[in-house]
C-alpha cells in the first residue's frame, strides 16, 4: 500500500500529539502523587503519631498501607518519613503558615490563606499548578535532604521541572 506525503505528514503530527499527551498524563499522575504525599506528610506531622505510638509507627503504617494497596508503591517506612519531611520542609515546622505559601502567593494573586484542615484541599488545588508539583518525587527527596531553605529548594525545583507541553 502506497501512502502519500499528506498521510505521512499527518501521521508525524499525530505521533507528536500522542507523545505530548503521554507526557501530560505522566505529569498529572506525578502531581497527584505529590499531593498525596503532601497530605500524608501533613497528617503525620499534625498528629505527631510517632511521638504518641513510638518508633514503630512508620513501620506499622507502612504495613497497613501496603496491605490495603498491594499494587501501589511508595508506602515504605522510609518513604513515609520523607512524606513528613517534604511537608515540614516547605512549612519550615509551622503547619499553620507554610513558607511555600509565602513564596508562591505573589504568583497566585495572593489568593492563598493559612493552611489548615478546613482549606487544605483548596490550597492543594492551587498548589497543583505550582512547579513544586511538576517534578518527580525522587528529585524532591534529593532537594529536601540537601537544601537548607525553601528559597534554595525552589531554585532547584525551577531548574528540574519539566516544561509545559
Amino acid at each position: 500500500m502506497k501512502f502519500d506525503d499528506e498521510y505521512k505528514k499527518w501521521l508525524t503530527e499525530l505521533k507528536s500529539r500522542i507523545h505530548q499527551r503521554q507526557i501530560k498524563a505522566a505529569i498529572k499522575v506525578n502531581s497527584e502523587l505529590l499531593l498525596l504525599y503532601w497530605d500524608l506528610g501533613h497528617d503525620i506531622a499534625a498528629r505527631q503519631m510517632e511521638k504518641t505510638w513510638g518508633s514503630g509507627f512508620f513501620e506499622q503504617l507502612s504495613n497497613d498501607l501496603r496491605n490495603e494497596f498491594p499494587d501501589m508503591q511508595g508506602f515504605s517506612a522510609t518513604n513515609l518519613k520523607y512524606c513528613k519531611r517534604f511537608y515540614l520542609f516547605y512549612t519550615q515546622g509551622n503547619p499553620n503558615r507554610p513558607q511555600l505559601v509565602d513564596e508562591i502567593t505573589p504568583q497566585l494573586g495572593g489568593q492563598l490563606q493559612d493552611l489548615d484542615n478546613s482549606n487544605r484541599q483548596q490550597v492543594a488545588d492551587d498548589f497543583e499548578n505550582h512547579p513544586i508539583f511538576q517534578i518527580p518525587w525522587f528529585h524532591h527527596v534529593q532537594i529536601i535532604t540537601k537544601c537548607k531553605s525553601v528559597k534554595e529548594a525552589l531554585f532547584y525545583v525551577q531548574k528540574t521541572r519539566i516544561p509545559a507541553c
